[in-house]
């Protein structure tokens, strides 16, 4: 009597961005839980570093040189992974890239670019997930955002911008997907600064050396938070004090920040090094080089970060409001009444 054989089918991951920084980690972190990783970039030496990685922590490994902003190449890379590994559990959405430099220091051409790889770059890649995931009504989709998303800040302008584009595109999907009943999970997470290569192949115009705003995480501390969140799927996760600090901080205060960012902002996105004459940038072609997940700020980055579902976060602050007001009118009714003069 023939028995039918069961398949035994690793789950599977895509990243995109994946050659370095978060995206790394990112996939470092699944292969760890021996998923099959399917990585997309540009650079060909950081996607060999990448697959390496992958494989010496346990995970398979399919490596895509692609460029996110070629929606044509993300869903032939959406394709071959399927063809390789059976399908498409979760998709995270993480390549970008950036231009350090003041409004009218920054060309037409080169905010074309940065939305095409930082904002289309998401939305192709969901485009790719949904037309593995739907037919299964299953699986999880990751879009990595950042606090910037909702508190802009002076010298990133397109780099913002985008990441606020990715937040509306996730709002307006989530609801269709409601609508049509679909089980497909959509979550965004917003990051705080954190050591990754980028600053030291971001495009630049600044006088300065380039550095995150501090308190800075290591990619591996994010890339934790995410592969939970893959797996949980909350509407958003809000990584790190100063991500909570920067949204909710613009939804009191936000012309008080504009003045704050106005007077530091500058000098908090700068160290005191002279910026380095003729050094490569990333913005329209890889820096071909394999420098891992990590950049140069080891020393000062912290390797555990706290995450917050903001539905709890908006909870407990309210929580916390309602305790301070019904104390002040305890107060206010137990005081003694004044008596009057005569």
């Amino acid at each position: 009597m023939s028995q039918k054989r069961k398949v035994d089918r690793r789950p599977t991951v895509v990243v995109t961005g994946a050659s370095a920084g978060v995206g790394r980690a990112i996939a470092h972190e699944f292969a760890r839980h021996h998923w099959n990783v399917s990585v997309l970039a540009r650079g060909e030496a950081g996607l060999d570093g990448t697959v390496r990685d992958i494989e010496n922590a346990g995970g398979r490994a399919l490596a895509h040189r692609v460029d996110v902003a070629d929606a044509d190449a993300v869903m032939r890379a959406a394709d071959e992974t399927v063809r390789a590994f059976g399908g498409i559990d979760v998709w995270i959405n993480v390549a970008m890239v950036t231009i350090y430099a003041p409004v009218q220091k920054t060309s037409p051409e080169e905010y074309k670019r940065a939305t095409e790889v930082t904002y289309l770059g998401q939305v192709y890649g969901t485009l790719a997930a949904l037309k593995h995931m739907q037919h299964r009504n299953a699986s999880s989709i990751v879009c990595i955002g950042s606090a910037l998303a909702y508190r802009s800040i002076p010298l990133q302008s397109s780099y913002c911008a985008a990441k606020a584009a990715v937040r509306g595109f996730v709002d307006s999907l989530r609801s269709e997907l409601l609508h049509d009943g679909s089980r497909v999970r959509l979550t965004m997470v917003q990051l705080p600064a954190v050591n990754t290569p980028q600053f030291d192949w971001a495009r630049t115009r600044m006088p300065r050396r380039l550095e995150p705003v501090p308190p800075i995480y290591q990619p591996e501390a994010i890339a934790r938070h995410v592969y939970r969140a893959a797996q949980t799927s909350p509407r958003e996760l809000w990584i790190g004090f100063p991500t909570w600090k920067a949204i909710i901080g613009n939804m009191i205060i936000p012309g008080w920040i504009d003045g704050y960012l106005a007077r530091h902002g500058y000098r908090g996105e700068m160290t005191s090094q002279a910026a380095i004459e003729g050094r490569p940038d990333n913005l329209y072609d890889p820096v071909d080089t394999d420098p891992g997940a990590h950049g140069r700020f080891d020393d000062r980055s912290l390797t555990s970060v706290p995450a917050a579902d903001p539905r709890w976060l908006k909870l407990g602050i309210a929580a916390a409001l309602g305790t301070v007001l019904l104390g002040a009118v305890t107060v206010a009714r137990a005081s003694p009444t004044p008596r009057r003069l005569r």
